[in-house]
């Protein structure tokens, strides 16, 4: 049998004969399928295509897990180490011997976890590869579950991954999309994991969305959801799925949400 994997979203679907006639994830609105029609890889082909696993640290304790050349949305996996045990956040759609060796010397993987549907890559093959590491998914999300597993454990509203690491659902880009808090983050001040939930500007500031690549909007009762999550957190760094904000990053996301109100309602000045 053939693990699938979705060339434009990178996300793995079952290992069967034939790929998936498309991927419900990319006709969703808030992704897309290429003029050229659905198209399929395999874990086999990015391998023989000189894709590899790549894993380097961004800060004590987190680390970049990442796919080289990028696949699918292209976004950076995570590796959060802690006492009680290791997070695998957002991994890619692809997985390598390398890959699984050198998270493997960072003391290995004991839950696996993402923002929302878009970005959880492989986490299957990756939970296999560590003993079946349970893969947690918002339960409002389940319906966009590409590959079925026992492995997966359904959550709504907040979940300990460890002891120490908590992941809040906040809704907004999907119902499910989370962010995972990390207080011992950032020496000691505390950081947030947030995929796409909440996106990282070119310019530093935040951003949220229904669909990012055809530019839809979130009403004001989502953004406020997420507002209401995120502030009694404490954070000075953020991880979005792209960029980084490396300081006052509490300040950013109520600064930049709710800016995004005030557009919402025709208040901002222009």
């Amino acid at each position: 049998m053939t693990i699938w994997t979705c060339s434009t979203c990178a996300i793995e679907h079952p290992d069967t004969p034939e790929p998936p006639p498309v991927c419900e994830i990319c006709l969703d609105e808030r992704q897309w399928v290429p003029p050229t029609g659905q198209q399929w890889t395999t874990r086999e082909e990015l391998a023989r295509t000189g894709h590899r696993i790549h894993v380097h640290e961004l800060e004590p304790d987190l680390y970049a897990v990442e796919c080289g050349p990028s696949i699918g949305i292209g976004h950076r996996g995570l590796l959060l180490r802690t006492p009680a045990g290791n997070v695998l956040w957002e991994p890619p759609g692809f997985i390598d011997p390398e890959g699984v060796a050198a998270v493997a010397a960072l003391g290995g993987v004991h839950a696996i976890t993402a923002s929302h549907p878009h970005l959880t890559g492989s986490s299957i093959q990756w939970s296999h590869a560590f003993d079946d590491a349970p893969v947690y998914v918002a339960a409002a999300d389940e319906r966009w579950i590409r590959r079925p597993s026992p492995v997966v454990q359904l959550w709504e509203g907040q979940v300990d991954l460890v002891p120490g690491v908590q992941m809040h659902q906040t809704g907004g880009h999907f119902a499910g999309s989370s962010v995972l808090h990390w207080p011992a983050g950032s020496d000691g001040q505390g950081a947030l994991l947030t995929g796409d939930t909440i996106g990282v500007g070119a310019d530093g500031s935040a951003h949220v969305m229904r669909s990012f690549p055809n530019f839809i909007p979130l009403p004001e009762r989502m953004v406020r959801r997420i507002l209401d999550v995120t502030l009694p957190l404490a954070f000075e760094r953020v991880y979005g799925a792209f960029r980084v904000i490396e300081t006052d990053g509490h300040t950013v996301v109520e600064q930049s949400l709710r800016r995004y109100i005030r557009w919402l309602r025709g208040e901002d000045p222009e």
